[in-house]
């Protein structure tokens, strides 16, 4: 009742933005401690064209806030026709107010929310590939002469970049061209040389995810093989794959560098060791071929990843949801199939246990249950495709160099 009375009252506001800021406020609030399956079977059209009004036509603030519903409407949802209807509907706006105005939190906001109702909505690599290159256009823009680029902030390269690899993580690697991963690859090498250390850390994560994938060895295999005969072309095809094992070289030397770094004036001590210790995993990753293995607490259970991949998706979904992350994994059947997860307490239908979301969400024609498992089994496929290949990223073709 709640719910419906703040976006009621929303819709027929006449106050101006602030009371909209408000309602949105307040909504994410209440989808971080339920997930409101009743509310959005009802509501779902409503609350989606509401904030994409309000990111169409709203202040900043507003159009973060809208943002984040969107991104959590899709979370709630899961994956099925709803889900693809709001990636449809969002991806326009979306693109288009984020290319508006240089507002760090603005945009960060935006592409977070894109990257979630991609990752959430999307059944395509098509889909995906178009929503990364959104975000890519945003940072590294392809200049021109009618191309005025506005030199973007540390928060949004970071956001941006974070949001990029977490679409990354379920993409196939081995078919996209290698004209992009030569532009991303010598892109994020000269972020890991920014002064700003949470766009280091962000390159770094994108990097340790290329590499996991095979994707660098693919493209020096590529480039190696390219030669069709002509002296010419033959030319230009050492002179690549040198250029990329030069790039293969100074990524492993930056990243060993960032491993130990000393620290600068008003460094802080916790910031600098998180630093080091990224790194440290990400060298010993690109040796060694070790991905670092990890395990949280959700309540009573243990959440654990043992892949870049999986620690990716955890990393930015924790940082998407915020207060709002336990609940949705006690309770989100989307995501439990997204890290294999599944609390001790989620039994069968009828249990003691089970909570009255989880009937709900469980009897509901719509249900998360009976749509995540296909998506998420297609998804999980196109990243782990020839995974094993990619710690040998760093040693492919040395013998041949």
């Amino acid at each position: 009742m709640l719910l419906r009375w703040i976006l009621l009252n929303w819709c027929f506001s006449h106050e101006g933005g602030s009371t909209r800021e408000k309602a949105l406020a307040s909504i994410i609030e209440a989808f971080n401690s339920d997930l409101q399956h009743q509310f959005v079977e009802k509501k779902f059209a409503t609350l989606l064209h509401q904030c994409l009004n309000s990111i169409k036509k709203g202040s900043s603030k507003e159009i973060s806030l809208a943002s984040h519903v969107i991104g959590l409407l899709a979370l709630t949802v899961g994956p099925g026709d709803n889900a693809r209807e709001i990636l449809e509907e969002s991806i326009t706006p979306i693109s288009q107010a984020s290319k508006s105005g240089s507002e760090s939190s603005k945009i960060a906001s935006l592409l977070e929310c894109l990257a979630v109702i991609t990752f959430v909505g999307g059944v395509g690599p098509e889909e995906t590939e178009k929503s990364m290159q959104i975000m890519w256009q945003s940072v590294h823009p392809k200049l021109g002469s009618n191309v005025v680029t506005v030199k973007p902030s540390a928060v949004a390269i970071t956001a941006t970049v974070s949001a990029w690899s977490f679409l990354l993580t379920t993409m196939d690697g081995w078919r996209l061209s290698p004209k992009l991963w030569q532009e991303s690859i010598a892109y994020l090498s000269t972020l890991l040389d920014k002064d700003d250390r949470s766009v280091r850390i962000a390159a770094g994560e994108a990097l340790a995810v290329i590499f996991e994938m095979g994707s660098l060895e693919k493209f020096s295999a590529e480039v190696k093989g390219s030669n069709n005969g002509s002296i010419t072309e033959g030319n230009k095809s050492k002179e690549g794959f040198l250029h990329i094992q030069g790039l293969r070289g100074n990524i492993l030397n930056q990243v060993r560098d960032l491993s130990v770094e000393a620290g600068g004036k008003g460094s802080a001590k916790k910031d600098l060791n998180n630093q080091r210790n990224f790194f440290k995993d990400v060298l010993e990753f690109l040796e060694d071929g070790y991905c670092p293995e990890t395990s949280m607490k959700i309540g009573r259970d243990s959440l654990q990843t043992s892949t870049w991949s999986q620690l990716i998706q955890l990393n930015f979904l924790r940082h998407f949801l915020g207060g709002g992350f336990t609940k949705h994994m006690q309770e989100n059947e989307f995501l439990q199939d997204v890290f294999g997860f599944t609390p001790k307490r989620r039994n069968l239908l009828g249990s003691e246990h089970i909570s009255n979301g989880q009937k709900r969400m469980l009897k509901s024609p719509n249900s998360v249950i009976n749509k995540a498992r296909t998506q998420i089994l297609n998804k999980q496929r196109m990243q782990s495709k020839d995974r094993n290949l990619g710690h040998f990223a760093v040693n492919v073709g040395e013998e041949d160099a």
